[in-house]
């Protein structure tokens, strides 16, 4: 019986990234935004599971929640959903390239794929002729990735959580 109790709290442990992920999207606050900065939750969830674990978020349920979070913030449908499959498809290059995990590592090597994230997202949103704040997904970019080391040491906690130790 513990064991059975133990492999059922790793599985759930496993689940919680995919609920992040479909909670942020049918909410709508993929994107934290103050008074001052932004943080798009979406890229750095994206990137990190996909480059430490990506057998729990999967690149169908990127697109799926890529498509929700179109549909709830009203903008062409499939402009999310490519900026988010474009992360992490750099994020699976940077998995395989990749040496030895350190948070540097990671961090440093998040700026190519945030920056191919919003340009996809920008060219994407160009062509549907949807109105386009420059200042805004300029600033959008630089505090999400000051803000990525924080949630990098948030999960880097699940994992462990999840493999059990």
């Amino acid at each position: 019986m513990p064991i059975l109790f133990k492999h059922f709290r790793l599985r759930f442990f496993e689940l919680i990234p995919l609920i992040l992920l479909f909670f942020i999207s049918l909410n709508g606050i993929s994107v934290i935004d103050l008074k001052f900065f932004s943080v798009n939750l979406h890229y750095i969830l994206v990137y990190y599971w996909v480059l430490r674990r990506p057998k729990v978020i999967t690149y169908g349920f990127i697109f799926i929640a890529g498509l929700i979070n179109d549909i709830v913030y009203g903008i062409p449908l499939g402009c999310s959903a490519l900026a988010l499959l474009t992360v992490s498809s750099i994020a699976a290059y940077v998995r395989i390239v990749t040496v030895r995990i350190s948070l540097m590592n990671d961090w440093i090597s998040f700026i190519p794929a945030l920056l191919a994230g919003n340009f996809v997202y920008f060219v994407a949103l160009y062509f549907s002729d949807y109105p386009i704040g420059y200042l805004y997904l300029f600033q959008n970019s630089v505090f999400t990735f000051i803000f990525y080391p924080v949630l990098w040491g948030l999960f880097s906690i699940l994992t462990s959580v999840m493999r059990g130790q």
